[in-house]
């Protein structure tokens, strides 16, 4: 008798086990500046994420960057990712694009992205790659595919990942979906340059979750914010569970970041991270 119920629990066990989907267990990020660090810590975030010019200050010396660096150091700071990567000044796209510019300041991003430990860059830049009124779009994406093919080896050179973000049209006119970013990363065809994926900016497309699902092989960073003004998660109880179940169908194991206009910081961060637990 004993033998058979200790069958029983041990094949209970294993049919459980089988149909047990794999935790989905992401780690979460807050966008904000270098001297938010503390208050996102005590939140129970991860890490957080910057923007290039705040953090990795291309625009100016080494020195600089340095003062930086230890100050990261000092509140012992994580940084998964660096958004905002391009200036609007610098054209990606249109008659006169400054690719022999970008290129510049992609190297210095992406030296000092390796030695602050960051390893995703995010391409959205949406005033840089915005298309001219009257010019060509496939002119226009032949130019970013190119100069991605360019940053593609730079990337890898310093250990750096260039994730391409599409952004809904109210905030470019140029890749607004997963598939039009997908198409881009996989003409391009360099591990180094991958695909993000923005909930709110889905939401705002009314682009469905099954979309992360069809590209999940290419998405390496996700975004998540209200898609009302780029709200804080639970400001108006936006639904995100189709998305976070997509996310979760690709055994997606990277950083979930929030992307929002925060209004108070410090009041704001743990509720946001709680509603977004909530839902998953």
């Amino acid at each position: 008798m004993q033998n058979k119920l200790s069958f029983f629990l041990l094949f209970s066990f294993f049919v459980t086990a089988c149909n047990t989907q794999p935790a989905f267990q992401p780690t979460f990020a807050a966008c904000g500046r270098l001297s938010d660090f503390p208050a996102v810590a005590e939140a129970g975030y991860d890490c957080m994420e910057g923007t290039v010019a705040d953090i990795l200050v291309p625009s100016q010396n080494d020195s600089a960057f340095l003062v930086i660096l230890e100050r990261m150091k000092t509140l012992n700071a994580k940084f998964i990712s660096c958004m905002q990567f391009v200036p609007g000044a610098l054209k990606i796209t249109g008659p006169e694009p400054r690719h022999d510019e970008i290129i510049i300041w992609a190297e210095t991003t992406f030296r000092r992205a390796r030695m602050a430990g960051i390893p995703y860059i995010v391409l959205g830049s949406g005033s840089a790659r915005d298309i001219p009124d009257g010019f060509d779009k496939q002119a226009a994406t032949q130019q970013f595919v190119n100069l991605c093919r360019q940053l593609a080896p730079l990337a890898q050179k310093y250990d750096v990942t260039v994730v391409i973000e599409p952004l809904s049209k109210p905030y470019s006119n140029f890749i607004n979906s997963l598939a039009e970013g997908a198409a881009i990363v996989t003409t391009v065809n360099h591990p180094n340059i991958r695909l993000l994926c923005d909930i709110g900016h889905m939401m705002l497309e009314d682009e469905p979750a099954d979309e992360i699902v069809k590209f999940g092989n290419l998405i390496h960073h996700c975004h998540i914010t209200e898609k009302e003004n780029r709200n804080v998660p639970g400001t108006s109880g936006d639904d995100f569970r189709p998305y976070l179940k997509a996310l979760q169908q690709i055994q997606y194991k990277g950083c979930i970041s929030i992307e929002s206009r925060w209004t108070d910081l410090s009041q704001q961060l743990a509720p946001a991270l709680q509603y977004i637990k909530q839902q998953i």
